[in-house]
């Protein structure tokens, strides 16, 4: 039989003289293969709502594959919310936000995420993927140019693909600076795509130099600070609060679905630019809008202000189990935010060991190549308000184990 360990998913996006259902079959027998060696983590079923402990397969394990990071998709009154909206509006919106499906709780939402981000104007998407792929692909044409840090969402990369852009080296100031000079005066218009937290890594980007050096060569600036928004700054607004850069940022997008406890995305930016989104945007333009449920997003806004120590008890998770894992010299990188990457290297070794932690009661997440570089895989776990401090001692015991049996 085929060894296929040297493989990974990208070696089937395309196949010389085979056709998509050709490629379908020769992927079956990879699937089938890593999954009899322990090796494909993912698509694990869940049969309990998400939290700090999960049910998979029948077993309670400890969940860190989560950016519920708040807690809020548990929170009562966030569940309330949607309840309470589903028993006025029912369960659909019934249609497009130009044709009939745009309702006030839309126009709600919109003012209070725009709000949140200390602007006026914003645009609400069903996914945040869509709010990054959508938003570019409307925004760009043919003679723009993006600039995009490596460490960018795929989202953001798909919604550049057709464009004119250059990709630089992970938080290089330096290789930014050479991109822009080389750029400046060519394009209608340059853009800058950053994160605020980095979703592999956890790190943070340099906001300020790079709000500089745009400022400096005639760019504009977007930040999609996804992973940052609850987790980062005084009150929970990202990187951008971190940095007072409210005023010099042009563009602001994430998602609902991780600290706001439901599904959906936003840009948020100029009354101009929204306006031409809403009514540009492919994506937004004629696809079904928000269900009624979304209204617990705008509890769970309201929430971050309301109920601030949700963030000071992540805040002290993140602490402690930052500390842990560094009294265990496993290789974490720089993160500052509540994603912790153990890195290991080798991917096979990665994706035994994630095995391994949930035979011992711990979910986590495999990140091997594509996603990452092929020789930087590595064990990704998202920290929450909800985790109890025995969740995180058992996780940290589990990772003395792993570092001795597979000799970290």
């Amino acid at each position: 039989m085929k060894n296929y360990d040297n493989q990974s998913f990208r070696d089937f996006e395309y196949i010389p003289g085979t056709d998509a259902w050709g490629r379908a079959a020769q992927f079956q027998n990879y699937h089938d293969d890593q999954v009899a060696k322990g090796q494909l983590n993912y698509r694990l079923m869940t049969t309990s709502g998400c939290g700090p402990v999960v049910e998979v397969a029948g077993k309670q394990v400890i969940s860190l594959v989560s950016n519920d990071y708040l807690g809020f998709t548990q929170h009562p009154a966030v569940k309330q919310a949607a309840i309470d909206a589903i028993s006025k509006y029912g369960t659909g919106a019934g249609a497009s936000p130009a044709i009939g499906g745009h309702y006030d709780y839309h126009e709600i939402m919109e003012r209070k995420i725009a709000g949140f981000f200390r602007k006026e104007h914003a645009i609400i998407y069903t996914t945040g993927y869509t709010a990054n792929s959508a938003s570019l692909q409307c925004i760009l044409t043919k003679n723009d140019l993006v600039i995009l840090d490596a460490g960018v969402h795929t989202s953001v990369m798909e919604g550049c693909q057709q464009f004119n852009r250059k990709t630089v080296k992970h938080n290089d100031l330096a290789a930014y600076e050479h991109t822009l000079k080389l750029a400046q005066g060519k394009h209608p218009l340059i853009l800058v795509i950053i994160d605020g937290v980095y979703s592999q890594d956890g790190d943070i980007a340099p906001l300020k130099e790079i709000v500089a050096l745009c400022k400096k060569y005639g760019a504009k600036i977007m930040v999609d600070d996804a992973h940052g928004t609850g987790v980062v700054g005084s009150t929970g607004r990202g990187l951008i609060e971190t940095c007072d850069a409210w005023d010099d940022v042009d563009l602001i997008s994430g998602t609902f679905s991780k600290t706001f406890g439901h599904i959906g995305g936003y840009v948020v930016g100029s009354k101009d630019i929204i306006t031409y989104l809403k009514y540009q945007s492919k994506q937004h333009l004629f696809s079904a809008s928000s269900t009624p449920a979304a209204l617990s997003i705008i509890k769970a806004i309201e929430l971050i202000d309301e109920e601030p120590f949700w963030m000071t008890k992540l805040q002290e998770n993140i602490c402690y189990f930052k500390t842990g894992l560094s009294a265990l010299d496993l290789n974490i990188g720089n993160t500052q935010s509540a994603i912790f990457p153990v890195r290991v290297g080798d991917k096979i070794k990665n994706a035994r060991i994630c095995h391994t932690m949930q035979e011992m009661g711990v979910y986590a997440n495999q990140i091997n190549y594509p996603a990452v570089s092929m020789k930087d895989a590595r064990i990704r776990m998202g920290i929450t308000a909800l985790h109890e401090q025995s969740h995180l001692d058992k996780v940290l015991n589990v990772w003395s184990d792993i570092k001795k049996q597979f000799d970290l």
